[in-house]
C-alpha cells in the first residue's frame, strides 16, 4: 500500500524533571510507554529528541550569580570592566549580568546598534538616516542615545533594556555607564578588562580587541563558569553561554556530558525493541522571526550532543525543479516512475548541480532542532521530548 503521510513530529508529554533525577530512564520509559500503548511504532531512523534545559537539570548544573561574581573577579580584577555586544534578554542574559556586576566595581555596558547580534532592535533602523548616525563609526553615550531617538521599547516585551540593564547592574553596588558602538575596539577607549558578551560572534569580537590591544585582558561568556566555583556547576566547552535565568540569583548552564547522555538512551532503546533510532539534546531552533527581525538562536548551538547517525547535511534533489525541467513532458505515472528513478540514481553528493538548487543543505541537526523547537515550545505544552518519523524518508519509500 503506498504511504501517505511524510515526516510527522510529535511532542512526548513526560514528567516534571528536577535536579538530580535519572533522565535517562525518564526518556526510554516515556518513549516505550508510548509505544506499548500503540501511540507509536518505531520505524526506519526515527529520531528521539530531548531539550537541553531538563537535561541541565537533571545533571544540577547550576551557578549563584555569587559564584560567577568570584569567577568575574578571579579574572578580570573586580574593578572596570567593560561588557560588549550582550543580547537584549530578561531570560539569556540579565542574570549573568547581575553576576558580573557583583564582581566589579563598574560596568562598561556597550551595545551594538540599532540591534543585538539575534535582531532584537533598540530602535529602526531607518532612524538613523533619518539623524544621520552612521553605526558603523559613530559612538553615542546613553544620553545623546536617548536626545535623539527617546527610551527603547522592545517590539514584542515593551522592555527598555538600556535602563533595565543600567539599573540592574547599579542594584548589584557597580557603578554603570552605557554606550552605543559597533566595533569591538572602542571599548578599549574605557577599560583594558573586556568580557565580549556576544555568542555566534564572538570570536571576532576578542580578535579585534586583542589586536587593538595585545595587553588588554579579552574574555567571552564562554570563558566563565568553565570549571566548579565554590561548589557551582560548570561548563567546560560552553562557559555561561547558553545559560538561562532559573532563579533571581540562580543560572541553569548549558547542559555537559550530551554525547554520553544521546549514546546512552539509543542503547537502552536498542535493548528493549531491537531498533536502532537516533538521538540528540536541542536548544533553541535556527529560525528568524520574519516580524520581529529577530533571530531564535541564543545558544552557542542548537545541538550539543547527538548520535553519529545525524552527522551531516541532507543530500535531495528538488522535485519541482526535475518536474518543471527534465520531466516538463511528462504526467501521472510516467511522472512519478521518472521522479522514483531519478532518486535512487542521485550521486552520494550533490552538492552544487542545478537539481538540488532550493534545498536547504544546512547541519541535519540544525534542521532538526529547529522543528523540535516549534514542536516543543517553550511555554506550558509539557513535552520536552520530540519523536520524528519520516524525517530521512523520500519520494521512493513506502
Amino acid at each position: 500500500m503506498q504511504r501517505r503521510i511524510g515526516t510527522v513530529s510529535r511532542g512526548l508529554r513526560a514528567p516534571i524533571v528536577k535536579e538530580g533525577d535519572d533522565l535517562r530512564k525518564i526518556v526510554v520509559d516515556t518513549l516505550m510507554e508510548c509505544v506499548n500503548a500503540g501511540d507509536i511504532e518505531i520505524g526506519r531512523k526515527d529520531v528521539l529528541a530531548i531539550t537541553e534545559s531538563i537535561l541541565a537539570r537533571s545533571e544540577k548544573n547550576y551557578a549563584t550569580t555569587e559564584q560567577l561574581a568570584q569567577d568575574v573577579r578571579n579574572k578580570l580584577g573586580g574593578e572596570t570592566v567593560g561588557v560588549v555586544f550582550p543580547i537584549l534578554s530578561r531570560n539569556r542574559f540579565a542574570i549573568c549580568l547581575r553576576g558580573i556586576a557583583k564582581g566589579c566595581k563598574k560596568v562598561v555596558l556597550m551595545l551594538s546598534y540599532p540591534s543585538d547580534e539575534v535582531g532584537n532592535h533598540l530602535l529602526d533602523i531607518d532612524k538613523l538616516d533619518e539623524k544621520g548616525i552612521d553605526p558603523y563609526k559613530d559612538v553615542l553615550t546613553q544620553e545623546e542615545f536617548e536626545g535623539m531617538f527617546g527610551k527603547s521599547k522592545h517590539t514584542f516585551t515593551d522592555v527598555d533594556y538600556v535602563n533595565y540593564y543600567k539599573d540592574l547592574i547599579e542594584e548589584e553596588g557597580a557603578e554603570a555607564e552605557i554606550i552605543f558602538a559597533n566595533h569591538p575596539a572602542v571599548i578599549l577607549n574605557y577599560t583594558d578588562k573586556v568580557l565580549c558578551a556576544d555568542i555566534h560572534t564572538r570570536r571576532r569580537t576578542k580578535r579585534l580587541i586583542k589586536a587593538a590591544n595585545p595587553e588588554a585582558t579579552v574574555l567571552g561568556m564562554d570563558d566563565l563558569m568553565t570549571a566548579p566555583v565554590d561548589g557551582s556547576g560548570c561548563n567546560p566547552d560552553y562557559g555561561i553561554l547558553g545559560s538561562n535565568k532559573a532563579t533571581e540569583d540562580t543560572i541553569k548552564l548549558f547542559p555537559t556530558n550530551c554525547k554520553e547522555f544521546v549514546d546512552g538512551v539509543q542503547a537502552d532503546i536498542k535493548a528493549l525493541t531491537g531498533k536502532t533510532i537516533e538521538v540528540m539534546v536541542y536548544g533553541d531552533g535556527a529560525f528568524k522571526d520574519p516580524v520581529g527581525k529577530i533571530w531564535e538562536l541564543a545558544d552557542p548551538v542548537v545541538s550539543p550532543g547527538y548520535t553519529d547517525g545525524l552527522i551531516g547535511t541532507p543530500n535531495e534533489l528538488k522535485l519541482k525543479y526535475l518536474a518543471d525541467n527534465q520531466f516538463a513532458d511528462l504526467r501521472g505515472d510516467e511522472l512519478k516512475e521518472a521522479m522514483v528513478q531519478a532518486i535512487k540514481e542521485k550521486d552520494a553528493d550533490l552538492k552544487g548541480t542545478m537539481a538540488t538548487e532550493g534545498t536547504t543543505p544546512r547541519q541535519l541537526t540544525d534542521l532538526l532542532g529547529s522543528l523540535c523547537d516549534l514542536t516543543s515550545g517553550s511555554g506550558d505544552k509539557g513535552t520536552p521530548f520530540v519523536y520524528i518519523q519520516g524525517y530521512f524518508d523520500n519520494y521512493t519509500d513506502d
